[in-house]
């Protein structure tokens, strides 16, 4: 191997590693990724199961 293939290679893991490192974070943190709003989707408890329970006013 080459060291333009070594650094190719390291770059393009960084950038994938990054990417998935973000989604993961964002998922963690409940921050949706369609960003087309959460009120009409079938799956709004899956991502926001905190808001899914509160709708009902406090006791």
């Amino acid at each position: 191997m080459t060291l333009a293939t070594v650094i190719g290679a390291v770059l393009v893991f960084g950038i994938v590693g990054f990417i998935v490192g973000r989604g993961v974070y964002n998922r963690l943190h409940h921050r949706g990724g369609c960003s087309c709003g959460c009120g009409s989707c079938p799956s709004r408890g899956l991502c926001h199961p905190d808001r899914e329970r509160s709708t009902g006013s406090p006791s």
